[in-house]
């Protein structure tokens, strides 16, 4: 096997002479090209670079093993948890290594369960996926999404959930959008765009979508057009139904920004006009349910931890309102009514914490949670006495609990069995200082008996964007790297939603170098403590955690072994001309504006390679059908990391065909990519 500091002969990749101005500062973009996928030139271009990368990794002995490994650990049985709409309970399981989960239901939980829909029939490769599913108040109809290559674009049909048959509905050019039926069970709403040019529709730019609702058994022509704003092109609608069936609830949202409008529809009276309730972007509003023409609704207003208030839509004047579950020291994430009551979900410290109150917002109990982890689901109606949820750490696979709501008695439902001792592991919680003396959580697993003496593989995962929180989760991908005797570290960055919309807004924009540091301060606190040395840390992300990666290693390349940023934003320049991407200004802030241009273009991973420069032994993930991260990011930082690079360490670029950003990708593609990730770690790290 050549050594890992053999150099390679990477691909040419030709420079062009693209200049632009930004502002009067001048920037050039050689690879400007890359940024078409279907050109005879870039196909070349992922073929070449796809060449010279798997015949590193295939040369790498371990690779199968590792493969074989990851395959076992996966087989398992996985379950959803279940939920109940009529007559009918519905949940979806996967066998172990199935492509893509598949939906069953059944009449009684004890039952024998039917298939409903299984989307690994509908393509031979597995790359069709299941993107979303509604089902009718009845139980007796199925809305539901397809996505193909891991597409954001999705086509909706109705199936008869009684016979398994489809109905003749069929909706294109859905995108970012469920679908919320009325309860008379004859439509639904749902969101889409005009349908795009075919051959740009994965780079064109996403404007002025529009809510619609559609009539069973019609042609989607016919489709009753509810809300749309020729004048606000980045409006973006969610229609839902409330559970008595009296009001549409119209969501408005301005790119990835969580300030979002709240707008309603009697739908009880013919005609009726859409009513403006919140009218301006200051805060994240969420309809938790009605009681008449009381709305309970979750907010972040005046209350950057979340709080439930109480809105009477006949006196809707703020000095009316209600408080009813004041802010807590922990952040709501979540809540929902069960029997008559207000089940929340927060976040303390970035684990799970249920508290449930009475509708006057009076405490009743905290739900016991089997121990450190990430609770989910209590879904189900306003009078439901039972629900479930799901409950994982790093340690603990998804394991599905009934409860009782008058009781407070759990009892266990389903419990994967897993090929490994949970035992021989341990995970702990430490706070560290950021670059500014900001105290930042991180979560370290590893197996016990680790001996703190630097040497430790370590891998250091992130995110920090979007008001996304990171808590504890299984992932065999993890346990593996765990098994191997590599500890996994992630740490609470801002920027995501750990503690609020405070912590989310230190992250952003301006701000954004925070998340940075943040991460880079993650991994010198892992090496002073003598987990590591940085000739065994590498890192990791995907998508704004790609973005991350690509910042730090041009940050800090003498921090870092290794780095695997995965369908990363890469370009901070052009990231907003494509797709859905003029959404994330609300984070990033925008290339137009002088002073957020200046911001990114110091961070920008592309544009802060610097020629001459070792940098850590780098293999980008990206995927030719991605249409939410275009892999032109991907690209044109492989062609740039090449061309600036100096030293032997690889810098390579994994381009998978007929996938996406990662929603609905098969289980074989995600075990091949894993087991790749883990090699070359294993290769450049010499363990």
């Amino acid at each position: 096997m050549p050594s890992s500091h053999q150099p390679l002969n990477y691909p040419t990749t030709r420079q062009a002479d693209q200049v632009d101005d930004y502002h009067g500062t001048n920037v050039a973009d050689p690879y400007r090209w890359l940024e078409d996928p279907d050109s005879d030139e870039t196909k070349a271009w992922v073929e070449a670079q796809n060449k010279v990368t798997f015949g590193y990794l295939e040369d790498i002995p371990q690779r199968e093993s590792l493969k074989q490994r990851i395959t076992k650990l996966w087989n398992y049985e996985k379950y959803g948890i279940p939920y109940k709409e009529g007559n009918r309970y519905f949940y979806f399981k996967n066998d172990g290594l199935q492509n893509q989960s598949v939906l069953y239901t059944l009449t009684s939980l004890d039952g024998e369960p039917r298939v409903l829909i299984d989307p690994n029939t509908l393509s031979e490769d597995g790359t069709i996926a299941l993107s979303g599913a509604a089902m009718s108040d009845d139980g007796n109809r199925m809305a539901y999404g397809l996505s193909t290559s891991g597409s954001d674009w999705q086509e909706w049909k109705v199936r008869d959930v009684e016979t398994g048959d489809d109905l003749s509905d069929h909706l294109k050019w859905v995108k970012f959008s469920g679908a919320s039926w009325t309860t008379d069970n004859q439509g639904f709403f749902y969101s889409r765009y005009d349908e795009p040019n075919d051959a740009t529709k994965l780079e064109d730019a996403n404007y002025y979508h529009k809510l619609y609702y559609h009539k069973l058994g019609t042609d989607q022509s016919d489709d009753l057009l509810i809300y749309h704003r020729p004048d606000q092109k980045e409006w973006m609608f969610n229609g839902s139904v409330t559970e008595d069936g009296h009001y549409l609830i119209i969501y408005v949202s301005q790119g990835t920004d969580p300030k979002n409008l709240v707008f309603y529809k009697d739908l009880q009276t013919p005609d009726s006009p859409i009513v403006e309730l919140i009218s301006e972007f200051e805060a994240n509003f969420s309809l938790i349910d009605n009681d008449g023409s009381i709305f309970w609704v979750q907010t972040d207003l005046d209350a950057p931890r979340g709080r439930v208030i109480a809105i009477d839509i006949h006196n809707p004047g703020r000095e009316n309102w209600q408080e009813i579950i004041p802010q807590a020291e922990e952040t709501l994430e979540d809540v929902g009514v069960l029997n008559n009551q207000f089940v929340a979900d927060y976040l303390k410290d970035a684990r799970s914490s249920i508290k449930i109150f009475d509708l006057n917002g009076a405490f009743v109990r905290e739900v016991e949670l089997p121990g450190i982890g990430s609770a989910g689901g209590f879904g189900g109606k306003r009078y439901d006495t039972e629900t479930f949820y799901v409950f994982t750490s790093f340690t603990t696979p998804a394991t599905i609990y009934r409860y009782d709501m008058v009781t407070g008695e759990r009892s266990l439902f389903r419990q994967p069995t897993v090929d490994f001792d949970p035992t021989q592991y341990e995970t702990r919680q430490v706070f560290y200082r950021s670059k500014d003396g900001t105290q930042v959580p991180m979560f370290i697993t590893h197996k016990k008996g680790l001996r703190l003496d630097g040497n430790n593989p370590t891998y250091l995962y992130g995110y920090g964007g979007f008001n996304i929180s990171l808590t504890p989760s299984f992932s065999i991908s993890n346990l593996v790297w765990m098994e191997m005797g590599g500890v996994y570290a992630i740490p609470n960055l801002r920027g995501g939603g750990e503690y609020g919309e405070d912590w989310h807004q230190a992250g952003i924009k301006l701000n954004k170098q925070n998340v940075f540091d943040d991460f880079i301060s993650a991994a010198e606190w892992l090496i002073e403590n003598h987990y590591t040395r940085p000739q065994k840390l590498a890192i990791g992300g995907g998508s704004n955690g790609g973005l991350l990666v690509g910042a730090c290693m041009t940050q800090r390349p003498d921090l870092f072994r290794a780095a695997l940023p995965s369908v990363g934003v890469m370009d901070m320049l052009r990231f907003h001309k494509f797709t859905i991407g003029w959404a994330w200004c609300s984070d990033f802030g925008s290339p137009e504006n002088p002073e957020e241009f200046k911001a990114l273009y110091a961070y920008s991973p592309l544009h802060n390679l610097k020629p001459g420069t070792a940098y850590p032994a780098t293999l980008i993930t990206t995927a030719d059908h991605d249409d939410r991260v275009v892999p032109a990011h991907s690209f044109k930082f492989a062609a740039a990391l090449q061309a600036a690079h100096s030293g032997d360490n690889p810098v390579l670029i994994r381009i998978e065909t007929k996938a996406g950003h990662g929603a609905g990708k098969p289980t074989a593609k995600i075990i091949e990519e894993i087991a790749d990730k883990w090699a070359f770690l294993l290769r450049v790290m010499d363990f």
